[in-house]
């Protein structure tokens, strides 16, 4: 925990951005029936049937100093996707940043070991090197802050029925171009010294 709150009190730093990441899934759900349009004191209304279109998986990754996010859309989230997600952030999101301080959970994919499997070894090794990694404690992952940004997403822009990967993705799009024009930041607030007296219980009693 400290080490991660550690790493959201230092300046920014364009050299070495900090980027959050996160995912969750979400289920394709289309409508059987037109739903009702709202009108002037009626919200709109929708069938209780409806028809599941399985599932897709979205990585959030959130740099939260420099107020941008890009969120991915993948059929799965296995540790070849994961692989493929950093892959393109240091490549293609930030190609010329020194190193890139990476902030996650402890989902067992989200370990260098997953870009091996993805890739060569030489450039397994490239890509892990690319990277500062802190991963959140066990039952702590409410310190990565692209979780929150993903409780944003899903209160924004998720919270509906989505019938299809590629309306998700066209959805999600949108919503990330609007935030990231904005410039949206997160201004986190909690430091070690909170820690150290809000979750006393945590730390050993000496």
């Amino acid at each position: 925990m400290e080490d991660v709150l550690e790493v959201y009190q230092r300046p920014h730093d364009p050299a070495r951005p900090v980027v959050c990441l996160d995912e969750t899934s979400k289920q394709l759900i289309s409508e059987t029936r037109v739903p009702i349009p709202a009108k002037p004191g009626q919200v709109a209304r929708h069938d209780y049937e409806y028809e599941r279109n399985g599932t897709a998986n979205i990585f959030m990754m959130f740099a939260p100093l420099e107020g941008w996010r890009h969120v991915k859309v993948t059929d799965r989230h296995a540790a070849v996707d994961y692989a493929q997600v950093l892959k393109e952030l240091s490549d293609t999101r930030f190609p010329d940043v020194d190193k890139i301080v990476l902030v996650q959970d402890n989902l067992s994919t989200h370990k260098p070991a997953s870009l091996y499997e993805a890739f060569p070894a030489a450039e397994a090794r490239r890509l892990v090197e690319r990277f500062e990694w802190h991963y959140t404690p066990k039952h702590g992952s409410w310190l990565d802050m692209a979780e929150s940004e993903l409780g944003v997403l899903s209160s924004q822009c998720l919270d509906r029925r989505i019938p299809d990967k590629q309306t998700l993705i066209e959805e999600v799009a949108a919503w990330e171009a609007r935030r990231n024009r904005h410039h949206t930041k997160a201004d986190w607030q909690f430091t070690t010294a909170d820690a150290r007296v809000k979750l006393k219980r945590l730390y050993p009693a000496l």
